[in-house]
């Protein structure tokens, strides 16, 4: 079906809308569309089709789910996503309610979305992380999150699937499979990876099953499944988007964020999410702090800026390089100065990283159980890890749970060993790390490539990455953004622009003028494996 059948769909479905403009048309042209139509479209192109009336959010919203039966549960059978929600078609029908007595509460006003399964929604789907122990336990309220945009008129449709406990529980690990949701698939190649976390928001979105959709990140959990999928994936500042109701790893690097098809989509979809929440301290250092990040989708944010671009991050693949020193080019053809130079102290932090994850781990997935679902039938990760091995067969079928025993093995959060680690990573991420190399060499922010492309899945032996620019903003707790730059054999790969703390709508800036110059990004066409003859 191609796009004049979907818009003519829409025509026949939409019911009169509400004449008041929500959301006026960025300064640039919308990454190409793929073989679903308005499906593939971004925010504003369905916006403006729902304001004149040849779309309604109901029609929309049938319109994925349909596309959800043919591509993520049959055809290639992506299993992006891990439950759809009962509740998806009387919500649109509410906004488009709404709409028609003229109350369009923004941009995402009807707008589809889609939320990784550890994202808590007190509703009647199931917030389980991936895990079986979870499994048809809902959770007491929504997260932060989610009632931010269920506020701003989003569509919840459904949850994706993820790395099971967000890829914090086995040294040798398969992204994207968990004992409740299986295995996605990468959509570029389909006996690849697609990276995790949030590997099924990835997948989703790139298919085409969503506008939008949220990921989560620790380290790596959203721009590394955005860049292999060709997508715009944020993690923002720690602080500007809050953590409660998301089941846990830890909360000094945890952050919900946006995955999309363009960078307007995701900055519009950002400021849906930031807000100052009384049960996350953290945003209230935030307040204040979020930008306009509307009024940053505009060209010539290249023009005059200092970029860094971060060489200790190349070299783990010659075809990646390839691409991404042509991005270089592009950003100096729109006015960027481009600075070599390196990230410092990336080797000082590998260690005590993990040591803080495990001993928050602990800690926070206690605190969440307890506020979120405390009628479920675990409450700690002791119970966690025996139920694993109570039920092996399901649970750990292909990789062990080694990152949940170790965490169990720590002590409180008042052990000596957990702060000195946390001093050092944000020692050497931080004071020592980003804020040097930017102050020294006067710098707008860094670059670098995001991650490698695709892996083949490999459950005997589990993940092996390409190489990743994610640790040191996600260790220092500051933003960074994936932008799609070009194509390996086929398979996707992104340009990260990294920033100091808050931010966000200096990178966005930036990012949306060098997508907007070079549109790289297509759609994805299922094969069954790459073509070397692809480059």
């Amino acid at each position: 079906m191609d796009r004049r059948e979907f818009v003519r769909i829409g025509v026949a479905a939409g019911a009169a809308a509400g004449s008041n403009r929500v959301l006026a048309a960025p300064a640039g042209a919308a990454p190409k569309h793929g073989p679903g139509g308005i499906l593939d479209a971004g925010v504003w192109e369905q916006q403006q089709m729902m304001e004149a009336g040849k779309l309604t959010s109901h029609s929309l919203t049938s319109q994925y789910l349909a596309r959800i039966k043919t591509i993520d549960k049959a055809g290639p059978r992506l299993n992006a996503i891990i439950e759809i929600n009962p509740e998806a078609l009387k919500i649109a029908l509410d906004m488009d309610r709404e709409r028609n007595l003229k109350r369009v509460r923004g941009p995402l006003h009807g707008i589809p979305v889609l939320l990784k399964d550890n994202i808590a929604t007190g509703d009647r789907m199931s917030t389980t992380a991936g895990s079986l122990a979870l499994n048809g336990i809902r959770a007491a309220r929504d997260a932060h999150v989610a009632a931010q945009l269920r506020a701003a008129g989003a569509v919840i449709i459904g949850k994706t699937n993820l790395s099971e406990w967000a890829n914090m529980r086995s040294t040798h690990s398969v992204s994207g499979w968990s004992g409740r949701g299986g295995l996605t698939l990468n959509p570029y190649s389909l006996d690849r990876n697609c990276s995790g976390s949030s590997s099924g928001s990835g997948a989703a979105i790139a298919a085409g099953l969503a506008t939008l959709a949220v990921g989560t990140e620790t380290d790596g959990s959203i721009v590394s499944p955005a860049s292999i999928c060709g997508l715009v994936g944020i993690k923002p500042t720690l602080g500007l988007v809050s953590r409660s109701g998301i089941i846990p790893i830890a909360h000094s690097q945890d952050t919900a964020g946006p995955m999309a098809r363009s960078v307007a989509d995701a900055a519009l979809m950002l400021a849906a999410m930031t807000g100052v929440d009384a049960r996350d301290p953290v945003t209230r250092e935030g307040a204040g702090k979020a930008g306009d990040y509307r009024a940053a989708l505009e060209k010539g944010g290249l023009k005059g800026k200092r970029i860094g671009v971060a060489r200790n991050f190349f070299g783990t693949n010659d075809e990646l390089d390839a691409v991404i020193e042509k991005a270089l080019l592009d950003l100096k053809a729109q006015g960027a100065i481009l600075v070599d130079t390196e990230v410092p102290n990336i080797s000082k932090y590998g260690g005590s990283e993990t040591e803080v994850l495990l001993y928050e781990f602990k800690a926070d997935l206690a605190a969440y159980l307890k506020e979120y679902a405390p009628h479920a039938p675990v409450s700690n990760m002791a119970d966690v890890i025996a139920f694993n091995q109570k039920n092996h067969q399901q649970e750990l079928p292909y990789f062990g749970q080694e990152y949940l025993e170790r965490a169990q093995a720590k002590g409180d959060l008042d052990t000596p060993a957990y702060r000195v680690a946390l001093a050092n990573n944000q020692r050497y991420a931080r004071a020592e790390g980003i804020d040097q190399v930017m102050r020294e060499h006067q710098l707008d922010a860094l670059v670098a490539p995001t991650g490698g492309p695709a892996w083949l899945t490999d459950f005997i032996n589990g993940d092996h990455f390409g190489g990743s620019f994610s640790s040191p903003a996600a260790v220092a707790g500051y933003p960074h953004i994936t932008v799609p730059a070009g194509y390996v054999h086929g398979l996707p790969v992104g340009l990260s622009f990294v920033g100091a703390a808050y931010s966000e709508a200096v990178l966005i800036r930036m990012a949306y003028s060098y997508e907007q110059a070079t549109l790289h990004r297509r759609a994805p066409q299922f094969p069954a494996s790459v073509s070397l003859a692809v480059r």
